[in-house]
């Protein structure tokens, strides 16, 4: 019914409330007219692509593809309590996924070198404590945390929007091979949908939906993140945000939906004693540096970079020191972890 022009989700649950799937093409116009149906609906119904059809039956024959309608008992019960869930979901990959305890990702896509690094930390915490991310294979938030999942031999699923045997956008086409090898791709749209822009808030209520908590890596004020996350909050899952600087406009969003009520996280832990239910175990404990190993004049000028990104004006204004000197300390103290480069020439502590 998804090959039929004008047909969309709720006219397919309309459909299937009252006749069983082979009834809707045998039944007569008076009957569905009966039912309350438009005659563009009949119309369209009695005319269904049945080429498009085959090539849908064909890739479904290929290994590791999957059609799960919403009755189905891989269908995750959990996105069944959404407003409007999509009455199918294609599959690639591993679809017993979908039924395993996931925490979405979502955050920028143009995050900071910052924002990156935190997403694929929390991504490798959380999927090696069992957690599979779901996220939207999108640039920047989105694929650093698919990668980190895939960094631990962990599991992801990648909700798009468009059809599986398209990849967008393109530049992501390795990653998405490499999601649905040792994750899955998911879609409501059948093959051969190119993206579009309404698209993606459709894709978003379903990586909410899938989810049993989602995390808001770095997004501005505007970022489309937050109407994820505003779906997640109608939908009662629980909303995680990381903090960032007041001066950081990538971090405005998060600090408005921390001052909204979404729980702030600094740690893979935070997320885990909100969750209170899943195993920490596995959870490796970063190592802490010892700044005491520092000579006095690496600790000093350490002791000056902020934990958002700093210039090497700034530090050359408040050390007193030469250009020359900071710029060696920098690289001492970038190659033994302690600080790491930001756009701009900037650095910052980590």
């Amino acid at each position: 019914m998804l090959r039929i022009p004008g047909v969309g989700g709720v006219t397919i649950q309309r459909l299937l409330a009252d006749l069983e799937p082979q009834q809707v093409f045998e039944t007569s116009s008076a009957n569905l007219r009966g039912l309350g149906f438009s005659e563009k609906i009949i119309e369209a119904l009695q005319k269904p692509d049945w080429e498009q059809v085959e090539q849908d039956l064909l890739w479904l024959q290929q290994p590791n593809n999957y059609a799960i309608t919403i009755e189905d008992q891989a269908y995750p019960p959990q996105l069944k309590e959404i407003s409007n869930p999509p009455p199918i979901l294609f599959v690639k990959g591993d679809v017993s996924l979908l039924l395993e305890p996931q925490i979405a990702m979502v955050g920028s896509r143009n995050p900071s070198s910052s924002g990156v690094k935190t997403a694929i930390e929390f991504a490798q915490a959380l999927a090696a404590a069992g957690l599979t991310i779901t996220s939207g294979l999108a640039l920047g938030i989105d694929a650093a945390s698919h990668q980190g999942a895939l960094n631990v031999n962990g599991s992801t699923i990648a909700v798009v929007g468009t059809g599986l045997d398209r990849v967008y956008p393109a530049s992501h086409k390795q990653l998405a091979t490499e999601i649905a090898e040792h994750g899955a791709l998911v879609s409501e749209f059948p093959l051969g949908t190119n993206a579009k822009a309404d698209h993606f808030p459709r894709r978003n209520r379903i990586i909410s939906g899938l989810c049993v908590g989602l995390l808001v890596v770095e997004a501005a004020q505007q970022s489309g993140s937050l109407i994820t996350a505003r779906l997640a909050l109608e939908q009662n899952r629980e909303v995680f945000a990381i903090p960032g600087s007041i001066h950081n406009p990538l971090a405005r969003g998060c600090n408005a939906l921390i001052r909204q009520g979404a729980k702030l996280v600094e740690t893979a832990e935070d997320v885990f004693e909100e969750l209170g239910q899943y195993n920490q175990s596995s959870i490796e404990s970063q190592p802490q540096l010892d700044q005491t190993a520092l000579d006095l004049e690496h600790q000093n000028l350490l002791k000056l970079i902020a934990y958002s990104p700093t210039s090497v004006d700034t530090l050359v204004q408040e050390s007193g020191w030469s250009v020359e000197m900071i710029s060696s300390i920098l690289l001492v103290l970038e190659l033994q972890g302690y600080i790491t480069s930001a756009a701009g020439g900037s650095y910052y502590r980590i």
